[in-house]
């Protein structure tokens, strides 16, 4: 069977325009009329063709080729660059602009504040076109790689080890230097030894500014390369990094809000995140479901008190382990008198409160010391069985059995699929496993970036491309 040859140098009549070279359907139709229905006052982006000066490139070109690439794993100023010389698509997009990486770089980090602006946007949009309800939000996180090694993250203990070794090695330096006196030695070998104490004098100043930062900044540790980064322990080991949010609506999987902190756990999140959807949704939900890494009953309190539903098991629910026979669960409460009853009909007393927000219950030790259970409910022959209850454990405990519902464990099952496609497509899809960008506000931009381009690949899975490109034109 003959193979088909391509002739490269046979000459051919090419249309003459871009346009007939990009289907009608292609999507990336959708990121051209996506960016120009965004509102580029509301992001902060001027807009001025007659300006004085040298001509700049047009912000909606360049955040076209932002948001398109990005949406396709191409984040790199230089790999953008390349695209817009050699991918059909970039050059349409584009109207055949070429910035180089120096450009395109420099209008990325200009406009940080406005590329956080745009998923707010597209989420409105979102709401707009019927695709968010904003009834029952999904909140998760995830750990994030910064743009940072972790042989950049300084500890005060490592600051004073290192300058400890550093004038350690400065002796040794000087002592050579005196020995190369008084053994006349060449003058090469005192040049070297010279300017290695230059630089061993150069690194102890290096070291000693790092650690004023750390106890100026009253920080357990700080990375060098980038401050507002953090030591982030995940499945895959510690690396400096971040912690990413994202709140995503029900009814589409769509993400209406998302935030990156430099904290290690969930665990004061969820209040700030909800709010900044209902800010998004200018209204507030009905129901807020998350998973146990997010149950801090002082952050949970505060949605509840907006009559809002809260699906947030508990630790030990999330644990599944049966209950322990003499499990604070099996004491019974009396509200009337103020005590706790055993299983064994005892009374536990209140005595003190600690922290003012937990208040210990005891049973006298003689009463335990002769109960038949001492040795499996406790064996403090000091103090006997101690039960602590918080303030808010009326609250606690309605939180525990509303989780424990039909209608909340049916929300609770959709979290999975619901909250972490998300990131799945942001990590693996759109090989964002890291941030390019250094700072709070950088990888804020970033992530708003990524949300945004997953939220358009689900808007034209679920309208498709013309139909899509329509709406957006109205």
């Amino acid at each position: 069977m003959a193979y088909r040859y391509g002739k490269r140098h046979e000459q051919s009549l090419f249309p003459a325009s871009i346009e007939d070279y990009v289907p009608s359907d292609a999507p990336v139709r959708v990121y051209d009329v996506f960016v120009d229905a965004l509102d580029f006052g509301d992001l902060g982006i001027e807009l001025d063709s007659c300006k004085v000066g040298n001509s700049s490139y047009d912000p909606r070109s360049m955040l076209k080729l932002l948001v398109y690439g990005y949406s396709y794993g191409i984040r790199s100023s230089r790999k953008l660059e390349r695209e817009t010389h050699y991918n059909l698509s970039f050059i349409w997009l584009t109207g055949g602009l070429k910035p180089d990486h120096k450009t395109i770089a420099e209008f990325r980090r200009k406009h940080k504040g406005a590329l956080r602006k745009v998923l707010k946007q597209c989420a409105r949009l979102c709401l707009k076109l019927n695709l968010i309800a904003g009834n029952t939000l999904f909140v998760d996180g995830s750990k994030v790689r910064a743009n940072a090694s972790l042989s950049h993250h300084w500890t005060e203990d490592r600051c004073l080890k290192r300058l400890e070794k550093i004038d350690g090695r400065i002796e040794e330096i000087l002592s050579e230097c005196d020995l190369a006196d008084d053994q006349e030695s060449g003058i090469g070998s005192l040049v070297a030894i010279q300017e290695e104490l230059s630089d061993q004098q150069t690194l102890r100043r290096k070291v000693q500014d790092t650690l004023k930062q750390l106890q100026s900044a009253q920080k357990a540790s700080i990375n060098t390369t980038d401050p507002d980064c953090v030591r982030i322990h995940g499945r895959q080991g510690s690396h400096a990094g971040y912690n990413m949010q994202s709140v995503i609506d029900e009814k589409e999987g769509l993400i209406v809000h998302t935030d990156v902190v430099n904290d290690n756990n969930d665990l004061g999140q969820i209040s700030d995140q909800v709010e900044g959807a209902h800010e998004v949704l200018d209204k507030p939900c009905k129901t807020v479901c998350a998973d146990a890494g997010y149950c801090n009953y002082d952050e949970l309190e505060k949605l509840d008190g907006e009559d809002i539903k809260l699906v947030v098991p508990s630790k030990r629910q999330a644990s599944k382990k049966p209950a322990k026979p003499f499990d604070k669960s099996k004491f019974e409460y009396d509200s009337e008198n103020d005590v706790y009853i055993c299983p064994a009909g005892q009374t536990l007393s209140y005595r003190y409160t600690r922290e003012g927000k937990k208040k210990d219950y005891m049973a006298g030790v003689s009463v335990c010391c002769q109960c038949c259970y001492f040795g499996e409910c406790t064996t403090n022959s000091r103090d006997g069985r101690k039960i602590v209850r918080y303030v808010n454990e009326e609250f606690r405990e309605r939180l525990e059995s509303e989780y424990e519902q039909p209608d909340s464990q049916a929300i609770y099952e959709l979290r999975k699929q619901k909250a972490e496609l998300p990131f799945g497509h942001i990590k693996r899809n759109l090989n964002a496993d890291h941030f390019l960008l250094r700072g709070l506000d950088g990888v804020r931009a970033e992530a708003s970036l990524l949300a945004s381009c997953f939220n358009l690949a689900r808007m034209i899975t679920l309208i498709g491309v013309p139909a899509l490109i329509a709406k957006l034109a109205n």
